[in-house]
């Protein structure tokens, strides 16, 4: 199996992304790495050359450029270079840590979408309670969306969650302001019906304060509402850890206990950080696409890798052609 990585993408590239790659050649003895990135600054980490490889490129698409004119504008960009590598049958799939919005328009203008999809979808899993995590998709591909689309993106995540996840049957739940079937906006309410008769294990109307209770394994929104509950969260997490380092300092008896629960608050912390459970996938394209956090450590790089290399191993992308492909047919017939 073969993977490109964008080595440049990313807030610590090219030293984690390195770093993560190298955890995954030792883990992993069928995977083959393409590093895509300045190769002086890379083998500064790189300490083994067994099966990864460097395409060398200084050119880097950064958070600042608008994504869409970077893309067609920056050929020998580290990130375009590795989408190529997958265009080209050179590579399984690709990663990157860096621009989201770039990374979106590299996997669509370079690798291409999947005949018989309207729109991709980025999906990250994100953290519940209970540890399970929930697919949340869309989340920003697109803002807007219709009844189809959410059709779709239901399809493409019951398909990841259960041969990527292991989830048997994952329970599909559309995002509304109330579990009630009329609830809602046109969107949702049309998208409902399509739902419902969909051959997948829909579960109805779910609302945001049940996500992190593990309502559903597969959440389903337009991309403007998904953003935004994917912020929440992640601003949520990140607001309540400042305040209870606040409190846990203000006195030195808090202090002491503090420091007897720092291994308990380490453990919740990584709980409640959605990378650990690896990247954001962009559903819909030909060959698996995924956006690593873009603070990803090397944790956090191999976690997105495990999760790319389990996309190819199952053969995700096939078995969303090929459901796309029955379920136009099955409209044909009607």
């Amino acid at each position: 199996m073969k993977l490109a990585i964008d080595a440049m993408g990313g807030d610590n590239a090219p030293k984690e992304v390195v770093l993560g790659a190298m955890k995954a050649i030792n883990e992993f003895p069928e995977l083959q790495i393409t590093l895509v990135g300045d190769e002086s600054k890379i083998k500064e980490t790189l300490t083994s050359s067994e099966r990864l490889t460097i395409i060398h490129t200084d050119e880097v698409i950064l958070s600042t450029d608008e994504p869409v004119r970077a893309v067609r504008r920056k050929k020998n960009a580290s990130m375009v270079l590795a989408a190529a590598q997958v265009a080209e049958g050179k590579a399984d799939a690709c990663l990157s840590a860096g621009s989201t919005g770039a990374l979106m328009a590299a996997g669509l203008f370079v690798v291409g979408r999947i005949e018989g999809i309207d729109r991709p979808a980025l999906a990250p899993t994100l953290p519940t309670i209970g540890g399970e995590g929930f697919l949340l998709l869309d989340v920003g591909a697109n803002a807007d969306a219709k009844p189809d689309h959410l059709l779709q993106y239901a399809i493409m995540g019951s398909i990841y969650s259960e041969k990527v996840r292991g989830i048997q049957n994952p329970r599909v739940g559309l995002l509304n302001i109330g579990t009630e079937e009329k609830k809602g906006n046109e969107l949702t309410k049309h998208a409902y019906g399509l739902l419902k008769q969909a051959n997948i294990n829909f579960v109805g109307n779910v609302e945001s304060r049940d996500l992190l209770e593990g309502v559903a394994d597969v959440v389903v929104t337009d991309g403007f509402t998904g953003n935004m509950v994917l912020k929440t969260i992640e601003g949520t997490a990140l607001g309540m850890f400042k305040m209870l380092k606040t409190t846990l300092m203000s006195s030195l008896k808090s202090k002491l206990a503090a420091g007897m629960l720092k291994p308990e608050f380490s453990s919740l912390k990584s709980k409640l950080d959605y990378s650990e459970y690896g990247g954001a996938s962009l559903f819909g394209l030909k060959a698996p696409v995924v956006k690593a956090h873009g603070s990803s450590d090397a944790q956090a790089i191999f976690s997105a890798i495990k999760q790319t290399r389990e996309m190819v191993n199952n053969d995700v992308i096939g078995l969303i052609k090929q459901t796309v492909e029955e379920t136009a047919s099955i409209e044909l017939q009607r």
